[in-house]
């Protein structure tokens, strides 16, 4: 068993290390992203005959440090759009955004690819606004994970598409906490 081990793991490092020379290390990074957020349970338990709409456009800002071939962290901010309901003339709406800290973790693949996980934590705005007077505001703090795929077609660019959850954003006074999913598209651009 300890010879099929170690044939494995130099198998491994045989693709991992070139691929993972391809990543700067040392690197600041600047980005942004677009993409299509979703307020998971922004819609559940509404009377019959609201109209409700939870998603919408998303996007983000950011700032990075490349730590190691396979470690960076980022600061961002991210803007979820709103949640939008109606019934008749009236309607209300949720907006969101939030600004997070996370530790990227890559995994190089071969030509340049790499696929990555997200964690950290987020500190998460949520307004509510209706057309009848009603209003009110959240802020709170979570946790939030992600997960991507990399492509750099050329050395300081770098494409993304990810997914990312922000789990329990907003409080009482917007409804009650409601996890977001984010999918998008997005690209950085290292400085050397």
């Amino acid at each position: 068993m300890k010879p099929v081990i170690a044939v494995l793991a130099v198998i491994t490092c045989a693709f991992a290390l070139p691929a993972a020379a391809q990543f700067d290390t040392g690197a600041l990074y600047v980005g942004g992203s677009v993409g299509q957020s979703h307020f998971r349970q922004g819609c559940t338990g509404l009377v019959s005959g609201v109209s409700c709409d939870e998603k919408d456009t998303a996007w983000r800002i950011l700032a990075g440090y490349q730590i190691t071939p396979t470690l960076s962290a980022e600061l961002g901010y991210h803007n979820f759009g709103e949640l939008k309901a109606s019934l008749g003339s009236t309607s209300e709406s949720i907006k969101a955004s939030a600004w997070e800290l996370v530790a990227v973790g890559l995994q190089p693949l071969p030509n340049r690819f790499g696929i990555y996980g997200k964690l950290g934590a987020y500190r998460a705005e949520a307004k509510v606004s209706s057309n009848f007077g009603l209003s009110g505001k959240d802020t709170n703090s979570a946790l939030t994970i992600g997960a991507g795929l990399r492509w750099d077609p050329t050395p300081p660019l770098g494409v993304r598409l990810e997914w990312q959850r922000y789990n329990s954003v907003g409080g009482n006074s917007t409804g009650g906490r409601d996890d977001l999913d984010v999918i998008s598209v997005g690209a950085v651009w290292r400085f050397r």
